[in-house]
């Protein structure tokens, strides 16, 4: 499928309550078609994955064209250039989060730059970072423990950052890493009441919120005979 015949699909889904929800979760809607993400994701189902139609997508520059972008490239051919350059142009965190959890955390890149952007000063990347590890969470089955726990040092260490887009998935992430099993619930717990402790009334509100989910009595029960993982 070309790019025009892309667009030119796209626009015949295009309706005016899509853009209306976007305005309320805050991406910018200069450059919309009014597509909702449940027909980019249908839509994405009719054209075969390709990495190339994927960097046009991009440049054609409509949020609709890159969070489909984000659906049909081939995670296997994204280079972290290209991770650092869709993250620094996107304008929402919104499509950040997309990019995230439909191609960046299925990339050998994955983990680089969950711990790289989990350092940066740039609110957007920072999240990417966190939700990037969020997101590894729950789809990478197969990754040993050492690695997660890894992670949760990072959110530790980067806790006192107070930004919303940096809080709200610094705390899903923490959250999230200690679903996985019942030994990284009890790292995540460790974590959680020491920022339960903090001075800092942003930092107690990750601890408590994550203390809250991940002492949860059906979870504990769910985790229990992962005890020896």
């Amino acid at each position: 499928m070309l790019l025009e015949e892309v667009i030119g699909q796209l626009k015949t889904l295009a309706h005016l309550e899509a853009v209306e929800n976007m305005r309320r979760i805050e991406v910018p809607t200069d450059h919309v078609l009014g597509v909702s993400i449940a027909a980019l994701r249908r839509f994405s189902k009719k054209i075969e994955k390709n990495h190339n139609l994927a960097q046009q997508l991009w440049n054609a520059g409509f949020y609709e064209t890159r969070v489909l972008a984000a659906f049909i490239d081939e995670p296997d051919k994204v280079t972290e250039r290209q991770m650092d350059r869709w993250i620094r142009e996107s304008e929402s965190s919104e499509l950040c989060d997309l990019c995230c959890g439909n191609l960046f955390d299925k990339t050998p890149w994955a983990y680089q730059k969950a711990v790289e952007w989990s350092g940066k000063s740039e609110e957007l990347t920072k999240r990417s970072g966190f939700m990037l590890m969020a997101e590894l969470a729950v789809h990478d089955k197969k990754t040993a423990n050492e690695e997660f726990t890894a992670l949760l040092e990072i959110i530790k260490r980067e806790a006192s950052d107070d930004r919303s887009l940096v809080k709200k998935s610094m705390g899903l992430a923490l959250r999230q890493i200690g679903k996985r099993n019942a030994c990284l619930n009890a790292h995540a717990i460790q974590i959680a009441t020491l920022l339960n402790t903090s001075e800092l009334k942003p930092v107690r509100s990750i601890g408590q919120e994550a203390l809250r989910e991940l002492t949860d009595a059906k979870l504990l029960h769910r985790l229990q005979p992962l005890q020896s993982s």
